[in-house]
């Protein structure tokens, strides 16, 4: 078996570890809010397939994202394109039962943009969960590779290049770096100060937290 066949199993295919995983956290939030299936969502950085296929589904769900997002969208969800850390005056202006983010945090851009991300995130839920990769999990989530989170960014750029579980091994230089510029796991102290009125609880693989999730209820 190849090796990105390999991370195929792992990490993408619809019943491989990492889909196993995410169907665990989707059943932790919602045992985490009982009253999902009533609440409106903003879900900041998502995307609505993801939304179609849990088994408890909030009664409306409004995406943000930086990418394209589809036009032909189910009654029960709406869509913007937009900068998380920076939101419009149209979304700001609105009142949410959750926010929710799901390995977002870690890719903005810095602490500074996290922070605007976080307070945003604050102001606009009664409730919010937000989910990260645990830096200090051994191996670093995106491109499946032990220790990589702790390598100089000039190894880390190589790595994202030639690292055969990548997504895309052989990418551009100028692609590569602006990966690895844009993938920056943190840990609980730095979640703590974002988010300090949460819970942080962590997601555990094999004894070992994998993810860390800060969740304020209503």
């Amino acid at each position: 078996m190849g090796l990105h066949a390999l991370r195929f199993r792992l990490v993408d295919s619809p019943t491989s570890l990492g889909a196993k995983r995410r169907a665990l956290r989707a059943a932790w939030l919602s045992d985490t809010f009982p009253s999902l299936a009533d609440m409106t969502v903003l879900d900041l950085g998502g995307r609505v397939e993801s939304w179609a296929h849990v088994a408890v589904r909030p009664a409306h769900v409004h995406v943000v994202n930086l990418e394209p997002l589809p036009t032909d969208l189910p009654d029960w969800a709406e869509a913007d394109q937009a900068d998380a850390c920076e939101l419009p005056k149209s979304i700001l202006s609105r009142d949410y039962d959750l926010v929710f983010s799901n390995s977002v945090l870690e890719h903005v851009g810095g602490h500074e943009r996290r922070r605007r991300m976080a307070e945003a995130i604050r102001g606009l839920g009664r409730a919010y969960w937000v989910q990260t990769p645990y830096r200090y999990f051994p191996v670093e989530p995106h491109w499946v590779a032990p220790g990589m989170q702790f390598l100089p960014v000039s190894a880390r750029v190589v790595m994202a290049r030639r690292w055969p579980l990548a997504y895309s091994p052989g990418k551009s230089y100028a692609a590569a770096i602006r990966q690895v510029l844009t993938t920056e796991l943190i840990g609980r102290t730095e979640l703590r100060y974002l988010f300090p009125d949460a819970v942080i609880r962590n997601e555990r693989l094999l004894g070992l937290t994998k993810s860390i999730i800060a969740i304020r209820r209503q």
